[in-house]
Parts: structure tokens; sequence; C-alpha cells
């Protein structure tokens, strides 16, 4: 099983922290823009190759992975949902940070804007819950749990946010960076 991605990416970061709890053997294969332009037709990272099977998004691949763990991919409706949110503020955090690189920010674009309001609003919406209380499962954190904080670690990491009004998140983020999987995948270990 051969995983492509950056060590950077949040997304990658959540699948790679999968198969390390999983204890599934893979390999894995530093890839930038311009080669996950050329193997995924996605054009993005991560992707799986495990012998004829392709898989280009971190979902498809996390339920893979926890398939063939015969893991249960996500607790409950509200895990998914908080999963499915932490996507969507992941994919505009991302895209704001790359578009504020070639110049486009929220104070000239609308559209930059209004990302950025949506991002601000799910960390508001994820500070005024619980985590990490009532999982029951083989390993400490779900995987809703998993992408948030692969999420905040990400922007924490990429300075496209920081947790000061949001001590819960904090707290939170404080205690998966005591999770020896979320610990040894840190971008800023690699």
């Amino acid at each position: 099983m051969e995983l492509f991605g950056s060590y950077t990416s949040p997304f990658v970061r959540h699948c790679r922290i999968a198969l390390l709890e999983t204890k599934t053997k893979f390999s894995f294969t530093e890839t930038d823009f311009e080669t996950s332009a050329k193997l995924s037709p996605a054009k993005k990272v991560p992707f799986l190759h495990h012998n004829d099977l392709r898989l280009h998004d971190s979902t498809s691949i996390l339920k893979y992975v926890r398939d063939k763990a015969d893991e249960r991919f996500f607790a409950d409706v509200k895990d998914f949902d908080q999963y499915c949110l932490v996507n969507t503020a992941m994919d505009s955090a991302i895209n704001v940070f790359l578009l504020e690189r070639e110049g486009v920010t929220a104070d000239s674009v609308k559209y930059v804007k209004r990302q950025q309001q949506r991002i601000n609003d799910i960390l508001q919406l994820m500070e005024d819950k619980e985590h990490a209380v009532a999982y029951e499962g083989p390993h400490p954190f779900s995987d809703g749990e998993l992408r948030l904080g692969c999420f905040l670690s990400w922007g924490l990491f990429r300075e496209r946010f920081n947790l000061d009004k949001y001590p819960r998140l904090q707290a939170f983020v404080d205690k998966l960076n005591d999770y020896p999987y979320f610990a040894d995948t840190d971008p800023n270990r690699s």
C-alpha cells in the first residue's frame, strides 16, 4: 500500500494516523503539486495505490483503511457531520491560503471573504461543542475528532488562525498532542 501526499497536508495527516492506528503496512511517497497533478485526476493529495486499487480522496482512503481493519469509520451521525463541517472549513482555509499566495485576499474578493467567514463560523461551532468525551472505539479519538485536530493543527502550523478566542479547541489540540500517533505526524517534526 502506497500513500502519496505531503507532510503538511491535514488530509494526508489524518490518513497517516489511521494507517498507524490500524497497524497497516504502507509506504509514504512525498508528493508536490506538479506530481499530484500528473498522478491523480483530482490533482490533490492524498491518493493511495494498493495493488490495482486507486483511491483519490482522503475520505475514501480512510474508509478503505478502517474497513480493512474491521473498524467503524464514524462513531455516529454527529461525528460524521462534524467530519463534513471540518472538511468544509479545511477546504476553505486551504483555498484562502493558496489564493493569498497569489495575491487574492478577502479584502479584494467577496468570495474569499465568504470563505474566511465560513472558517470562522465553523471554528465557533466547534468551540461550542464537547470533544473526546463520548467516543467508544478501538482508539481514543473518533475520525470526526481526528479530522478536527488535523485541521486545527494545520491552521496553527500555517498561522491561518490562533486559538486565543477558542480555549476549548486549544485544550482539545493540547489533548491530541499527547496522543502518540497525532504527535508523530506533526508537520513540525517532518
